[in-house]
């Protein structure tokens, strides 16, 4: 009674599992029960001592492919073409040289610079090119009105057939290692700038205008510059100054609580310098 309840249940997990066992609307029988197969010697070998002497014998469920045929059947291959020789009529295989060129051989890694790729630089180029070109972007340059000139490039440059420019694509052609505005690519573009900054560049120009308009004593110069550093690209650091948990400092290699008692009454007019003069979004 438990051998035919075994039975029913391992049928039932075997048609859960997409074993049919007779015809269907879904396919035709994929099993053979009590089906004889052939064991090989490997096989024989790992059923132990007690049937060495056994041949074949009989399985209680085969799967068979969508073709029919048992997945598990050895398929002899047709004999080679090639000559025979040795004992048995052993194939012999000769060997073979190609004289084809081997196309890895000329295969060159390029090193691609911190210019960036030529595709990346024409981009920008053509870019330039464009605005460079309109009457409208350039007076609007000249008088100073960014947002408007912010608004006509796009709506009516970005986005448009050819060349898609958008602000994206135009941030990966430079090559900058935080994400530029569209008033400094304008300001680049129109000779307001020689360069992009690098974010390194970008916060010691931060730091500098801070010192020059709060004019700290010199002993408190380098732990404000390290303060301000860490709360603009530390999120953490910044969450820890707004909840007010200074204890989870003790762990951050960045700015701990040794560091935070340096700062010594520095902290908040930093931060309010960050909130109202740094454009966070630029290093994001």
């Amino acid at each position: 009674m438990k051998e035919a309840k075994a039975r029913i249940k391992i049928n039932k997990f075997l048609e859960n599992a997409r074993w049919r066992f007779f015809d269907s609307k879904e396919g035709k029988a994929n099993i053979h029960l009590e089906s004889n197969v052939l064991i090989t010697e490997q096989s024989l070998n790992e059923l132990g001592e007690d049937f060495e002497k056994t041949k074949n014998g009989f399985v209680d469920f085969l799967l068979l492919d969508e073709q029919g045929f048992n997945y598990d059947e050895v398929i002899k291959l047709p004999p080679s073409g090639g000559e025979t020789g040795g004992v048995g009529g052993t194939t012999v295989v000769r060997e073979y040289e190609s004289v084809s060129p081997d196309p890895i051989k000329i295969i060159s890694e390029i090193q691609i610079g911190l210019e960036g790729m030529k595709i990346d630089r024409k981009l920008f180029e053509k870019f330039e090119e464009v605005l460079k070109a309109d009457e409208y972007v350039k007076y609007k340059i000249y008088e100073g009105k960014y947002d408007e000139a912010e608004a006509y490039i796009k709506r009516e440059v970005f986005d448009k057939p050819e060349d898609y420019f958008d602000l994206d694509k135009l941030r990966k052609s430079v090559k900058v290692d935080r994400r530029l505005s569209l008033r400094e690519i304008l300001d680049k573009i129109f000779g307001k700038i020689k360069w992009f900054k690098s974010k390194d560049e970008f916060m010691e120009e931060e730091i500098q205008k801070f010192i020059s308009i709060y004019q700290p004593q010199p002993k408190f110069v380098h732990i404000i510059g390290q303060f301000m550093k860490a709360y603009i690209i530390d999120e953490s650091i910044r969450r820890v100054m707004e909840s007010g948990e200074f204890s989870e400092l003790a762990t951050n290699p960045r700015f701990n609580m040794r560091d935070l008692k340096e700062l010594d009454g520095w902290r908040k007019p930093v931060i309010e310098y960050i909130k109202d003069y740094v454009p966070m979004n630029a290093f994001v």
